[in-house]
Order: structure tokens, then sequence, then C-alpha cells
């Protein structure tokens, strides 16, 4: 799920002050949801919460039940909306939420977890129905039921390097960063460079057209050439191609895109690298203006990477198979 670390750092923060806390998973959806199985929720016994199990439907009803599970200090899994003893909340999909809450987790297990996930590193949370916690790699199951435990696989966040210089550059930048997206900006615009830090971004100047050490890609990494002087992309591009980043594009028309690809070729790039980079980008045909064509290429990008997160899963998430719901439902 999208801001597993911030749901963690959370946790981390309420039980360092020596508050209790909880930590709920949704481990089933019965009919329609607006949220899936995986999906966290972390409530702090005074009633603060982070994170959303349902858009907003039921979170006050949630926290009420994971406040009694904090005082209860017993891990609990319970149903919401279809098939549920509380018959004053409704889902307005329709459907249900099988909900597993789990009182103070281990504040050495979250603390890993984002450690992993700082590192770039997949993480599997197992939890268990008596509220045990450990955050592991884990092969077995990547996601769902597994005897008394569920999995939950968290990948790091969408990491944007944008390259570039120019409007379109920034554009992006701003709306990659208020999306939530880790963004890294390398370019030659030193005015570039300083605004893209005061977003939050970490970013470099590029001094020459060279390789640089600030272009790493990982499988969560998305790379973005946005020059309308070409001679720079060349040799950064090449880079790039090197990297694992799932996405690698560059901005201009199919013309331009046509020319890069035969640049790269001469330059011993392998057919199957260039077979990797995209271009024109963006979802939106032949967008000139920069806003649109940072909202055209953000839109590509995370479709793109949902899709590479699904394709990634070894294993869908799978139902309890048959194991009845415990303590706090009648389903």
């Amino acid at each position: 799920m999208k801001g597993a670390s911030k749901i963690f750092g959370f946790l981390l923060d309420r039980i360092a002050q020596g508050e209790p806390t909880a930590l709920v998973t949704i481990t089933n959806v019965i009919g329609r949801s607006s949220r899936a199985p995986g999906t966290h929720m972390a409530v702090a016994a005074g009633g603060d919460f982070e994170g959303s199990i349902s858009g907003g439907c039921v979170e006050a009803a949630v926290v009420g039940e994971a406040k009694r599970v904090i005082e209860s200090g017993q891990a609990e899994l319970l149903r919401l909306g279809t098939g549920s003893r509380f018959i004053d909340i409704r889902l307005p999909c329709g459907g249900g939420l099988d909900l597993l809450i789990t009182p103070n987790p281990p504040m050495a297990e979250l603390a890993k977890a984002v450690s992993d996930l700082r590192k770039r590193s997949s993480v599997h949370l197992l939890l268990g129905r008596n509220g045990t916690v450990a955050a592991e790699r884990y092969s077995e199951c990547d996601g769902g039921w597994l005897g008394d435990r569920f999995v939950v696989r968290h990948d790091p966040e969408l990491r944007i390097v944008i390259i570039g210089h120019g409007a379109e550059t920034e554009a992006l930048a701003a709306l990659a960063s208020r999306y939530g997206a880790e963004v890294l900006v390398l370019s030659p615009d030193e005015t570039i460079v300083e605004n893209s830090r005061k977003l939050g971004a970490r970013a470099w100047s590029l001094k020459t057209a060279a390789r640089t050490p600030h272009l790493t890609g990982d499988r969560n990494t998305a790379i973005v050439m946005l020059f309308h002087d070409h001679d720079w992309e060349s040799t950064l591009l090449e880079q790039a191609l090197e990297q694992e980043a799932f996405f690698i594009g560059a901005m201009g028309s199919r013309q331009t895109h046509a020319a890069r690809l035969s640049d790269l070729s001469a330059r011993g790039v392998s057919p199957a690298s260039l077979d990797r980079l995209t271009g024109p980008i963006g979802l939106i045909p032949a967008t000139r203006d920069p806003d649109t064509l940072a909202l055209s290429t953000l839109s590509e990008i995370v479709a793109r990477h949902q899709h590479s997160l699904q394709t990634a899963a070894d294993t869908p998430y799978r139902e309890a198979r048959g194991q009845p719901i415990t303590t706090g439902s009648s389903a």
C-alpha cells in the first residue's frame, strides 16, 4: 500500500511517547470496497489515527473498536459491513471488510519495516491472529492468510528521478512531490535545483552532460528526461538504461524520439535496451504546456508502477480458506 512508512512512523512516534496503539489491517474484502486487503490504519489510544480503510466511511467506528482492543490487550478479527454483527455500521459500497486489530505492535518490528523500506527493500509483515507481528522477507506467501498469520507485502515508495531543465522539470517535480513520491531532480539550472529542494526533493546540479553518480534506479524507480536541448540526453540516457527502473522516458515528438533511438543505437545501445525507452511520454497525446505534460507523465508513471507491482507479486491475496472469523464477528 502507498504510505506504509508514514503509518508505521505514526505508531513508532506514539509508542516512543508511551501511548498505547493498534495496527488495523484489512484481511479480506466482501463485495466492493475502496481499499484492498493489506491496507493498514494506525490508531492511538487517545483517538488520533493515520491512514484509512474505507475512504472516510467507517473510520470513526474503527477507531472506537481499536481503542476497545487496545484496552483489552487481545488481538481481534472482526467484520464490518455485510455479514457483521454491527448492524449500525454499513459501507456505502454495500460490501464488507474483515479487519485484524493488533494492539501494541512491537516497536522493534515496526522500526525494522521502516528501515527496510527506507533502504529501498520490500518487507513482509506477518500478523498473527494472536497479536504477534514480525517484519521479514518471506517467500512462501506474497500476501494473504498463511495458516494463522496474515502476510502483507510492502514495497518502497515510488521514486521519480527527473533530469532536465525548463518549466516542465519544475512542474513535474512539484506535482510528483504533492503526490507523495520520492523525488530526485538533476538539472543544469541552479534555480530549478534550489526550488526542487524547497519542495522537499533531493536535487543536484549537472555541470556537464557526463555520467553522474546520482542517477540510479531500482525496480520502484521511474526516470524521466525533460530536455529541450537534446545534446544533454545521450550519455545520461545510456546510464539510465543500465538501471533497473521500471519506467524510462524522454520528452519530445515521435520524430524526436526516432532520432533519439537512432543516436543511441549508433552509440552501441542494444535493441533490448532501446525497447525500454518510452517516447513520447504521457497519457495525453500531443501535450505542449508544462502543467498538462506533468500531469500526463505522472499518470503514466503511476499506472506503470501499479502494473509492475501486480506483476511482481508471486501469490495473490488469499481468503481465509474456511478459517472462522473469531472474536468480535458473527460472520
